[in-house]
């Protein structure tokens, strides 16, 4: 994903990446990103990129697009780079990456986004734009502050630069809608492409596959309507096969994450919905299972010998998946952009 926008960026603005895969610091530096389209067309983008912060002129504005177990660390690096009225902007899965951005380069300075685009690193410097989607920029943070007019200015020229980016962008009052209703599809694609190593479109041509899928967005929704949070659609698990089909082709990042072996955003995304499912009363076993498995994945690389723990109805349906699919993604190379 941050391929995805430092490419398209680009032309239009002075884009420096920062990142720690040696591998794609030198691609980018020499032949810049070269981007896939949906629709079989390749573009080349020239970028700069390195993996010294301090090298970075002061920026307007950081996009942070990595996993949330880095959240912390690039909030910091954010916090060096940036102006003293600059911005920087989560563009993350999950719940909480906010929260930790704003208490390191303060909360005037932290904006929520939300995208649905979709990428995939194919190889050092080749990434392919698996899905358009809507992205959205909150607004509702800066009310009050200040310095709220500047940064509403702000957000839309950023809204306005990512529209010209061909990125459809819209600024709301509040993202938390916005943000459950990603996490309820992500809670039902991500971890179950993950573990059986399949892309997005599997979940829906296989009947078992789509009922588990279906069941962990549902789970989600009912945490969010409990959360008194509505959702920007109608029903979770329609809403998951629509962008599993939509996305077939696409690997989830989840699911490229397990496959090079890098810590995943399972904490974040079934393990919030978890985390408030218990405080609210209302089970979540799905999200409790896949959230067990992932882990187990994690720091053992492997995750059936943990299937014995889980419920029957869920340890058969995984068995009867186990049985019938063999499909596995090729391995991506590490990396932390």
């Amino acid at each position: 994903m941050g391929s995805l926008f430092a490419g398209r960026l680009s032309p239009l603005s002075d884009v420096t990446m920062l990142g720690q895969w040696e591998a794609q610091l030198k691609i980018l530096n020499e032949k810049g990103i070269t981007l896939l389209h949906p629709n079989g067309r390749r573009s080349q983008y020239p970028l700069k990129a390195t993996n010294d912060p301090t090298s970075i002129p002061a920026a307007d504005l950081v996009l942070i697009m990595v996993k949330t177990p880095k959240t912390a660390a690039a909030a910091e690096h954010a916090a060096t780079i940036l102006k003293p009225d600059g911005l920087v902007i989560s563009l993350q899965n999950g719940l909480g990456n906010l929260e930790t951005i704003a208490n390191i380069v303060g909360p005037e300075r932290a904006v929520q986004g939300v995208t649905s685009e979709g990428a995939t690193m194919l190889e050092a410097g080749v990434v392919r734009h698996a899905g358009a989607g809507q992205t959205y920029l909150a607004t509702g943070v800066l009310t009050g502050l200040p310095t709220g007019e500047q940064r509403m200015a702000q957000l839309k020229e950023t809204a306005a630069l990512f529209n010209k980016a061909e990125f459809e962008t819209e600024l709301v009052e509040k993202a938390d809608s916005l943000i459950w209703g990603k996490l309820a599809v992500n809670a039902g694609i991500n971890p179950l492409t993950a573990l059986l190593q399949v892309p997005n479109g599997f979940l829906v041509e296989n009947e078992a596959a789509r009922q588990l899928m279906s069941r962990a967005a549902s789970e989600a929704a009912v945490v969010a309507q409990a959360l008194h949070i509505p959702l920007p659609y109608d029903d979770a698990a329609e809403r998951a096969e629509q962008v599993a089909q939509a996305t077939a082709a696409n690997h989830s990042s989840m699911a490229q994450d397990v496959a090079r072996g890098v810590p995943t955003e399972i904490e974040a995304i079934c393990g919030a919905v978890v985390r408030h499912g218990q405080q609210l009363g209302v089970p979540t076993p799905i999200n409790r299972a896949w959230q067990e498995l992932i882990q187990r994945q994690t720091t053992t690389g492997q995750w059936q010998d943990a299937l014995e723990n889980q419920p029957p109805d869920i340890r058969r349906a995984m068995r009867q998946l186990i049985k019938g699919e063999s499909s596995v993604i090729g391995r991506t190379p590490a990396g932390d952009w």
